[in-house]
């Protein structure tokens, strides 16, 4: 039999049975991919600088990253993001760009469907 193993941070928990239940409720597979990033082990994921997003997405792109948005590079275009978490640098650049900076729970909400919104990873 299996060995079940619970996650240690409650809050990484809830973002995950949300994806979930909305790549399923939505049929939106978007989800489930984010989903499937965030039970991975934490040295496995790679976090995302704000120059990344700077050279890879499109103006008025919407991003969900699934771990940690960090400050390092310029950013210039509007993009709504959404992260797990955020450095305070990373979010000020974000917001002084003209975007918006969102929780997972908060893009889930306004595009529950997953159009139109990009996996960085």
């Amino acid at each position: 039999m299996p060995r079940l193993f619970r996650q240690k941070n409650p809050e990484l928990h809830r973002v995950v049975v949300e994806l979930r239940r909305a790549e399923h409720t939505h049929h939106a597979p978007i989800w489930g991919a984010v989903a499937d990033r965030l039970e991975r082990a934490r040295h496995q994921g790679t976090p995302v600088n704000v120059g990344h997003l700077e050279r890879l997405a499109a103006p008025e792109e919407w991003v969900v990253i699934p771990g940690k948005l960090l400050a390092d590079g310029p950013l210039s275009k509007p993009l709504t993001v959404a992260a797990l978490s955020y450095s305070t640098e990373a979010r000020a650049k974000v917001h002084a760009a003209g975007g918006t900076a969102l929780s997972i729970s908060e893009l889930i909400k306004s595009r529950p469907d997953g159009a139109g919104v990009r996996l960085f990873a």
